[in-house]
């Protein structure tokens, strides 16, 4: 059973230039990704899938393959990462090598560990599923948000306005780190699977969408309080 990791990391950032490999808690942050990758031991393969040059080398030095470059299609602003994967899958199949079950790991996500890609993908397997997708439950319910008409602040869902939070149904929404597939079936879907999908369930402690600097001085500091509290156990 052959399995592979795809990192996606493109070489465009605007907000934060360079965000793939900005230097996070000591090293670049893509290194992250990469090495919760090799050292899980789960995969075959670990690749970088990238427009940029010197990401390809920084990918590279850190143990990842770059067997080819992103195509201009795949580079632009407005490609998704379901353009990405299905480039990816489909380079692989022209040279020969298909896969099981393939895992894309988001570059900027120093909180995935290999014993987080491991219990993800034991519970993959012995549940059957498609899909695993990395979530976080939203730290306030959305049942009980506002909304602004008419420069007037209104509930959105006035049903849920003397609601207790616990009574509440939970929400989730995506940690934007990892996803794990069922190759075969991703291609079969073409990318868009339906059905069996799992939760793989985060705290919000280890969860930080990183869209400016302010969120990566956040993120440093939930990562060092992370690797603090896994020391202590």
């Amino acid at each position: 059973m052959a399995n592979l990791a795809i990192i996606t990391a493109r070489g465009g950032s605007k907000r934060i230039p360079e965000k793939n490999i900005k230097e996070f808690c000591g090293k670049p942050i893509i290194a992250y990704s990469i090495e919760a990758a090799l050292n899980s031991g789960l995969f075959d393969e670990v690749m970088v899938s990238t427009d940029s040059v010197k990401i390809a080398e920084i990918a590279r030095e850190y143990g990842a393959e770059v067997p080819f470059m992103r195509s201009e299609t795949t580079s632009g602003d407005f490609a998704t990462t379901r353009d990405v994967l299905m480039e990816v899958i489909t380079k692989y199949r022209e040279l020969g090598k298909t896969f099981d079950y393939m895992c894309c790991i988001y570059p900027t996500a120093p909180f995935v560990t290999p014993e987080k890609l491991k219990e993800a993908m034991r519970t993959m397997k012995d549940n059957g599923y498609y899909e695993m997708v990395s979530v976080v439950s939203f730290s306030f319910p959305p049942q009980r948000s506002f909304i602004i008409e008419d420069g007037e602040l209104k509930w959105k869902w006035p049903e849920y306005r003397n609601s207790r939070s616990q009574d509440l149904e939970k929400f989730y929404h995506d940690a934007g780190q990892f996803y794990i597939y069922n190759a075969s079936k991703y291609l079969e879907c073409d990318g868009v699977i339906g059905d069996r999908r799992a939760p793989f369930i985060l705290p919000e402690t280890e969860v930080q969408d990183i869209d400016n600097y302010e969120d990566w001085e956040i993120a440093e500091l939930k990562y060092t309080a992370m690797m603090k509290k896994e020391s202590i156990w």
